[in-house]
């Protein structure tokens, strides 16, 4: 079990009423194929799912279908089980476990549900328990190999788009290309790929944050099918493939491929560059599956050539919220309360202190309410973008240079003043010096 696996209890006895149960009576399908709803329980939570399967009795090989990352139902897979029904695979989709919030993910409790499906295909008449097994893409390529891992119900396993790094890592280099794709450089780039999901990582609010998929993959002794589009931009496909090969290498494991898809993307889907995503699934990825799942045994070890990778990830290091909430509520204090301050107390201040107020107010306010519409919006709406830059961050640029100057200029009036140094200037100058370090920790003052 990993660390920090939740409990729901609630859930649990709500649902535990749904019993583990076929639903109707099984019904034609278009091309000739044969579907049937099912209701199956995990850990007491009742699950709903569609088996596809070829008209023939069989006993045919059978493949559970792992979902990717959000809020996925059977109906994102449909295509590709008709598919696989079509050449002789059983096959169930079914819908994810509800979840309530982006970062209620838990790898361990997907892998029970992933185990509970397979005991529920492995059941039917028409399906061969001994060649059952699992199919994951993208996040479920974390999944599966946890679930095969754990079990001996699971045949063989494919993955899709499998992260051969943990999460933070690969959500890192995804924003960086997504990011380039944009047109953006410089600063933002890192800001929003490692300082922004850092913070993220520390404050507990990224999901299964730290966890690596080597150990596991030690562990998975079952054959093993892996594929990445070569235009993949969301997992770095050439190093997956390496983790993949040595962890499975490392466990023992005689009888994987590694395969990299032509012309595909992370979901296998055609693209001519890997981000604008088409309509039709890959026929290469299709028939490579099929011939796999299908063929006779014993399966050897086969490693093609990696998928394109234009750049390596990066580790992220986790930031600390508190020392971050500290420091931005020094800064509005020390800025607001100057404004404030002026108003009630009515006293003239040199021009440059209520530029430095105002700048690093809108410094501290803006930054923190563009890199939370990033952040809500996957990095996907930045704005009109000029010399590499958003225009919201080139303006936010452009204040804290403001304020780093208007800091200097308070300090030569101050130092040039008969009156002297008052405390709200004081408090006022010391913000002023704080947001330096501040503005260049969030690349306010980076190229």
């Amino acid at each position: 079990m990993l660390p920090g696996r939740k409990f729901r209890p609630a859930l649990v006895l709500v649902a535990s009423v749904a019993a583990l149960a076929a639903a109707p009576t099984a019904r034609a399908a278009p091309d000739g194929l044969t579907e049937q709803e099912i209701t199956f329980s995990s850990g007491g939570l009742a699950l709903h799912g569609t088996v596809i399967a070829p008209t023939s009795g069989g006993p045919h090989p059978a493949m559970v279908m792992v979902h990717g990352s959000g809020r996925v139902s059977r109906d994102g897979y449909r295509e590709e089980a008709e598919a696989f029904a079509r050449s002789g695979i059983v096959t169930l989709v079914y819908d994810k476990r509800p979840k309530r919030s982006r970062s209620d993910v838990d790898f361990e409790l997907l892998a029970d549900d992933a185990l509970a499906a397979v005991r529920a295909l492995r059941d039917r008449p028409d399906v061969d328990p001994s060649r059952t097994g699992l199919w994951g893409v993208s996040e479920g390529g974390w999944v599966v190999p946890i679930a095969a891992a754990g079990s001996t119900d699971v045949a063989f396993v494919v993955t899709v788009g499998a992260p051969g790094t943990g999460p933070e890592r690969q959500q890192s280099w995804n924003l960086v290309n997504r990011l380039a794709a944009a047109g953006v450089s410089g600063s933002l780039v890192d800001t929003v790929a490692r300082t922004t999901l850092g913070l993220l990582v520390g404050a507990g609010q990224f999901p299964e944050a730290g966890y690596d998929p080597g150990p596991v993959l030690t562990r998975v002794t079952q054959p093993v099918l892996a594929l990445w589009g070569d235009l993949d931009r969301v997992v770095p496909g050439a190093e997956s493939m390496r983790v993949f090969r040595e962890s499975l290498d490392r466990g023992g494991n005689r009888a994987y491929a590694l395969r990299s898809v032509p012309g595909a993307d992370h979901t296998l889907r055609r693209s001519p560059d890997g981000f604008r995503r088409g309509d039709e699934v890959s026929p290469d990825y299709l028939a490579q599956v099929a011939a796999w799942v299908t063929g006779p045994g014993p399966r050897a070890v086969e490693v093609g050539a990696p998928a394109r990778q234009e750049r390596p990830s990066e580790p992220v290091e986790p930031g600390s919220p508190v020392v971050q909430l500290g420091v931005a509520a020094l800064l509005l204090v020390a800025f607001a309360g100057f404004g404030v301050a002026a108003v009630v107390r009515r006293r003239p201040s040199p021009a440059p202190a209520r530029v430095l107020a105002a700048t690093g107010l809108l410094s501290v306010l803006g930054l923190v309410a563009y890199l939370g519409h990033l952040a809500s919006s996957g990095a996907k709406d930045l704005g009109p973008v000029v010399l590499g830059r958003p225009l919201p961050w080139l303006g936010l640029q452009a204040l804290a240079a403001t304020a780093v100057v208007a800091t200097a200029l308070t300090a030569l009036t101050v130092r040039r003043s008969r009156s002297g140094l008052t405390a709200r200037v004081g408090v006022l100058l010391a913000g002023g010096v704080l947001f330096v370090p501040w503005a260049v920790h969030w690349g306010l003052l980076l190229p």
